[in-house]
């Protein structure tokens, strides 16, 4: 890492604490510091927020850090002063240089491990780039992402591929009983299953590792959707067991718009074919031809890296406590009051940042309207058969009093 890159990510929280207070702030255990609003309130004095409204949909883009943004804009620069010579003669290096740090945050080797512009590429590409045959399976959930379940469905109408959407519920008794719905749906000719590592509309995480034990002992290959576990949760992605695991940079990481990773283990690369066909001479396990896109905005892929250094110089363990802490803070105070319903397990284990929350009589696009027009909170509405509500996702950068404000909000709206 160059000087720039150090200066526009490691180095924050020196910036922000003195020495000797950072020693001390990173001393405390992950879960007390979830709960230290002082030094949660310093680090928000890294981002550039909206004064005119509480913004609680950080789950669809979550801004960069100010550090982050102004390496972006200086890579921005860099890019378009060299142009051509640029792409020509240093591209290729640095983009590598980009994987092998991310790599390093998946805790995988580099060579399983792609660029990609989002989850959604990540995944169509695994879905698409299998070798379907008619009659072929493919098992899902019903809270899978939308554009997921479109590619399947479109395999399904070209390739004659079958697929089966197995009812995930809200509140699981165990985990035993999703194993168990899994395997239900599992037959002779599934080939692929697809899991949700965080369930984007409520926030509840699976129990992957168990799905993809039993999965594997069934010979069945699965792809896990991590937009919302990767750079939320502290994991490796090699250690779930899974075979293709897709997430999206700009989600928790706080990277620039446009960045995601595809992982996808060693002896799987030279099964996929590719979306777009990659150069002459790409090696089958090569997992660079699988994300062949052209000529593209380079600068993204190079201000990863100071998104990275500021991700590691937080610590995933102390964001994951300060996110869990954040959602079971404002949960907690609506749980079980007269007309208000969560769609999120109540098990810590259970879920991290993302909850849902209705209000019965008001259908979610009422209920997100009137939290925004009325008290100046900014959600999403999610409203399909099995999920009805607002989701609610805080970032680091979010206060408790803002949850305050949320939970008055909702009280008033039940009453």
């Amino acid at each position: 890492m160059n000087k720039r890159e150090f200066l526009g990510g490691a180095g924050a929280m020196a910036a922000l604490f003195s020495s000797g207070a950072w020693a001390r702030w990173s001393a405390l255990e992950p879960q007390q510091l979830a709960r230290a609003e002082d030094f949660w309130s310093q680090l928000r004095g890294r981002y550039r927020l909206r004064e005119d409204y509480i913004n609680l949909e950080n789950g669809y883009y979550s801004m960069m850090a100010e550090p982050v943004l102004e390496a972006f804009v200086e890579r921005v620069r860099e890019v378009n002063f060299e142009a051509a010579r640029f792409f020509r003669t240093r591209a290729e290096a640095e983009r590598l240089e980009t994987r092998t740090a991310l790599a390093r945050v998946a805790g995988c080797d580099v060579s399983e491990l792609a660029l990609t512009r989002n989850t959604t590429e990540s995944l169509d590409l695994v879905i698409a780039g299998h070798d379907w045959k008619p009659g072929d399976e493919a098992v899902m959930c019903d809270q899978d992402y939308g554009t997921m379940l479109a590619m399947f469905e479109q395999v399904a109408r070209r390739w004659g591929a079958v697929c089966k959407r197995v009812a995930l519920p809200l509140h699981p008794a165990s985990d035993d009983e999703l194993v168990e719905l899994y395997a239900a749906a599992i037959g002779e000719r599934t080939r692929l299953v697809m899991l949700s590592h965080m369930v984007n509309i409520t926030g509840q995480i699976l129990p992957v590792e168990k799905l993809c034990a039993m999965a594997r002992s069934k010979g069945v290959a699965v792809m896990v959707d991590g937009a919302h576990a990767f750079a939320q949760l502290e994991f490796v992605i090699p250690k779930l067991g899974c075979d293709f695991y897709g997430a999206s940079l700009h989600k928790w990481l706080g990277s620039p718009l446009g960045a995601g990773l595809l992982w996808v283990r060693k002896p799987r690369i030279a099964t996929l074919w590719p979306l777009l066909a990659p150069p002459p001479g790409r090696a089958q396990d090569d997992i660079t031809r699988l994300n062949h896109i052209g000529t593209h905005p380079a600068h993204t892929d190079l201000a990863l890296r100071a998104a990275i250094a500021f991700h590691e110089e937080i610590g995933v363990a102390r964001k994951e406590a300060r996110l869990r802490h954040l959602q079971r803070y404002w949960t907690d105070k609506v749980r079980g009051r007269a007309k208000i319903v969560l769609n999120t397990p109540s098990a810590p284990e259970r879920s991290c940042a993302i909850a849902n929350v209705g209000v019965e009589g008001l259908a979610p696009a009422e209920l997100a309207r009137r939290l925004f027009e009325e008290h100046r909170i900014y959600t999403v509405a999610i409203d399909t058969p099995s999920v009805r509500g607002v989701r609610i996702t805080p970032q680091l950068f979010t206060s408790e009093a803002e949850l305050d404000a949320l939970v008055r909000a909702l009280l008033a709206l039940a009453a």
